[in-house]
């Protein structure tokens, strides 16, 4: 792991007149690049050749006389590959243009996890550590962070022939770099019959399906909270919770448009569902549902203090779905900018923008963090 002081010695050499905010041209670069102008930070982001043309041209900044007239991207600098962001010349122009690195889920889906904490030295806003626990599997991953807090989450089944009510089998896919090939199950037969097809389709392989997370599924909403934890307050609140979304997955949000009767009538190429992820929306939850959604994030903060020093810094999220009981069960945690907090760009959320009094999206509140971290020559406090 890359030594924390040795960040903390870069970003003591920036010209802290000229920091710019950087981060991987994917996943939610957009809320961070626009939370970043906002606060009047200039942008880089780091795109693969060939998926360039959103962050390069679409929305690229335009400046007259240096004010903003349009878009957020300042810059877009275009990579063969993801992972040449290792490369030592690489490292060094982030370093010399004064970058703070924001990770997103796309960084640690495309560069190895080991360069990520050993070799890229550059600094990041957030908590560098944390990345590996979205490893499922891993010895100390989320679940593992879990138990350690006391948090719910779906009880585990143990072996496919021990299903005996509905589940869900979660494993990665096997074409899709940063998307699952999910499926659901009531029995141990429909197991066997789902994992087949899908096999034989390509999403998913023999080998992912030994290392797959068998759960009891949990039936009810789900609810992405998007919390905020800042090292740098000292009066009010240190966690916030800035916004919910929810997911549109394709085929699933397809088929539950269809009537039973029309479902029933699918050819086997088009029965089983896939959980691809192509869209969020933006969600609320009931009052009286707040205090237990803080109080989740309060023990995810404490287990990460002590277990993963110094903790989550700025942004995380907590993927949970809520049960007939209205009871939180967290079946997916990201320890770092979530993949939904585009939803919220430009026109904030709810909870953050009624917190602050002014829009606030996850990018605005990281740019707004590292500016307060600028401000009071406090930069290396938030750094790994």
């Amino acid at each position: 792991m890359i030594k924390r002081e040795d960040v903390v010695k870069i970003v003591g050499g920036y010209n802290l007149d000229d920091v710019r905010i950087g981060s991987v041209a994917s996943h939610s670069a957009l809320d961070v690049a626009d939370g970043a102008v906002e606060e009047g930070f200039r942008t880089v982001l780091y795109a693969q050749k060939g998926r360039e043309k959103t962050y390069s041209r679409y929305f690229k900044a335009v400046r007259e006389k240096g004010r903003l007239m349009r878009g957020m991207v300042d810059e877009c600098v275009v990579l063969d590959r993801f992972d040449q962001l290792l490369d030592s010349k690489e490292q060094e122009k982030i370093r010399s243009e004064d970058v703070v690195f924001i990770p997103n889920r796309a960084l640690t889906s495309y560069v190895r996890i080991d360069s990520v904490e050993n070799d890229f030295l550059v600094p990041f806003f957030g908590s560098r550590n944390l990345l590996r626990s979205e490893e499922r599997g891993e010895g100390r991953d989320y679940y593992w962070l879990l138990d350690k807090a006391r948090l719910p989450y779906p009880e585990r089944i143990k072996s496919p022939e021990d299903i005996d009510s509905l589940v869900i089998v979660k494993l990665h896919h096997a074409k899709k770099k940063l998307e699952r090939g999910f499926f659901t199950a009531a029995s141990y037969d429909e197991y066997k019959e789902k994992s087949a097809e899908l096999v034989k389709r390509g999403v998913i392989t023999e080998d992912l399906l030994k290392g797959a997370r068998i759960e009891r599924y949990v039936i009810g909403p789900v609810f992405n909270l998007n919390f905020f934890y800042s090292p740098l307050e000292e009066e009010a609140e240190k966690i916030e919770l800035l916004g919910i979304d929810w997911r549109f997955e394709t085929s699933l949000d397809g088929h539950v448009r269809l009537p039973a009767a029309q479902q029933l009538t699918l050819n086997e190429n088009q029965r089983i569902p896939e959980y691809t992820v192509c869209g969020h929306n933006s969600a609320t939850i009931r009052e009286s549902l707040l205090e237990k959604a803080f109080e989740l994030a309060e023990k995810y903060v404490k287990a990460t203090q002590e277990y993963y020093k110094p903790g989550i810094i700025g942004p995380f999220c907590l993927q949970t779905c809520v049960d007939k009981d209205n009871n939180f069960f967290i079946y997916d945690v990201a320890p770092r900018i979530g993949g939904g907090t585009n939803v919220h760009m430009a026109v904030g959320h709810p909870y953050g923008n009624s917190l602050w009094r002014k829009k606030v999206s996850t990018g605005r509140r990281v740019a707004m963090e590292v500016r307060r971290a600028i401000d009071e020559e406090r930069l290396g406090e938030i750094v790994t």
